[in-house]
């Protein structure tokens, strides 16, 4: 505060006395009012200083004390209520199995007293063979895995997690770790017993669709049949197809591909040998329309507002399928097989994303396209350097998808490996796979389609392994 002699009112007993004006609040104060305006400043200044020494002790005791943060505090609370929530389905599962395994031992030695009162008999009576010996023998077998084993008795893990997972982040650290990173050792989720018909096999299997319960269905190529792989499920449900009668109506032939279209509650099949894309309706499997004729389509998708882009390998091109169109809106190629910015050879796997971008794997290209919205040529993404297994080529693309953060994923198929690059990269890194040619679980034989569940893990469909892989996020 400076002070200044000038004859103005005071701002407080407004006499006009000498008064002296404070340079911080440009007001004027006789001697008195001015004294008791500095002893204010003062005590506020006291209560400032105060303020500091508490933060100034609050510092040091949380340097010494990291454990009683609030956050700390919380993460502690969580795992209370969580423990608390865990013991009490702990004690209720106790108490059922207690209550179902008496019941189950009960039932049990009623069929062992039966067991051993015809022992008996038979043994007073000496009038038995090796007949009887034998069902005495399978009858006392099958009651003691009974009992071992009880049948009626499983413990069952929901994959719906009933405690909140809680988890510490920092902006540093999502930008750190923006690239997901998988487990190298997949788990086989359908197929995996050789190439086959049966339910709990699959034929050189191309591509995949997953909905919300994690359910597979599966476009099983040379079984000529979409099949539907439930969660945890040991075996298969056809779906559509598969009577091998596949030059026939309501058929299918060598099937490649399968999307779902929920604005119609159905899905889209390229029915590859037949050369059609059709609609099937799952609840109602008489009930399928061709969309699309005279096609060799090996890749399908759908953009938001549920138009289907197909792929034609035969004509090195991509088009854009309304309801109702009888041709399609061209969006990709449709300049001859060739190599330029403007051309395709041979596309299969597309992925179309947010922004109503085409990713396209150019398979005899050995490269990924990307095609913008409108464009007349494309622009490569993946690969492009000629065919080989360095980081910056792709030896025959198969399946790509496009996560959240834009990055590619490439199902590189003779390299058996899966790629992930982003736009602009000289080259991509491996994700999965790379370890030669083989059924081994961190292994792959020739990769085709890809997709992600509702929780981010990677599938992978393996195609001559004749199996669905999945490889959990880490």
């Amino acid at each position: 505060m400076v002070a200044e002699n000038i004859r103005v009112q005071c701002s407080i007993c407004n006499k006009g006395n000498t008064t002296y004006l404070c340079r911080g609040c440009s007001k004027d104060f006789c001697f008195q009012h001015l004294t008791e305006h500095r002893q204010i400043l003062d005590r506020q200044l006291d209560e400032i200083i105060n303020d500091h020494d508490q933060f100034q002790q609050t510092i040091i005791q949380r340097k010494h004390n990291p454990d009683n943060s609030p956050l700390i505090q919380q993460i502690n609370q969580w795992e209370k209520n969580s423990i608390e929530k865990i013991q009490q389905t702990a004690l209720q599962c106790r108490e059922k199995v207690i209550k179902l395994t008496q019941k189950s031992i009960n039932d049990i030695e009623k069929k062992f007293i039966e067991l051993s009162q015809k022992l008996k008999e038979i043994r007073e009576e000496n009038e038995f063979n090796e007949i009887d010996l034998y069902h005495f023998q399978l009858k006392l077998t099958q009651i003691t895995e009974e009992f071992l084993q009880p049948s009626n008795i499983s413990i069952r893990q929901d994959s719906k997690e009933f405690i909140n997972k809680i988890s510490v982040t920092s902006p540093l650290e999502q930008i750190q770790t923006k690239k997901n990173k998988f487990q190298q050792f997949a788990i086989t989720v359908a197929g995996g017993n050789s190439g086959g018909y049966g339910l709990n096999q699959l034929s050189s299997p191309w591509g995949i669709s997953i909905d919300n319960d994690k359910s597979i269905y599966i476009a099983d190529s040379w079984n000529h049949r979409i099949i539907k792989w439930k969660l945890y499920s040991k075996i298969g449900q056809i779906v559509a197809g598969g009577d091998r009668q596949r030059y026939q109506y309501n058929q299918l032939n060598d099937p490649t591909n399968i999307i779902f279209d929920k604005k119609n509650n159905s899905f889209i099949i390229s029915d590859t040998g037949n050369k059609q894309v059709i609609r099937y309706f799952e609840q109602n499997r008489t009930n399928q329309q061709i969309i699309i004729s005279n096609i060799k389509c090996m890749g399908l998708a759908i953009d938001k507002n549920g138009f289907i882009y197909a792929s034609d390998c035969e004509n090195s091109e991509v088009r854009r399928w309304k309801q109702g169109d009888k041709k399609g809106e061209l969006v990709a190629g449709g300049n001859g097989r060739g190599y330029h910015l403007n051309q395709l050879n041979y596309p299969t796997f597309i992925f179309v994303d947010e922004d109503y971008s085409l990713y396209i794997s150019d398979k005899d290209n050995y490269r990924v396209m990307k095609w913008r919205k409108n464009a007349k040529e494309g622009i490569i993404v993946a690969g492009g350097n000629g065919e080989g297994n360095s980081l910056k080529q792709l030896y025959y693309p198969g399946g790509v998808i496009v996560d959240h953060l834009g990055q590619i994923y490439v199902a590189d198929s003779r390299n058996n490996r899966v790629m992930r690059w982003r736009e602009g990269d000289a080259e991509g890194e491996i994700v999965v796979g790379g370890n030669a040619r083989r059924y081994g679980l961190n292994q792959l034989d020739r990769p085709a389609g890809l997709s992600f569940d509702n929780e981010g893990n990677l599938y992978v469909v393996d195609h001559d392994n004749h199996r669905i892989q999945k490889y959990e996020k880490i």
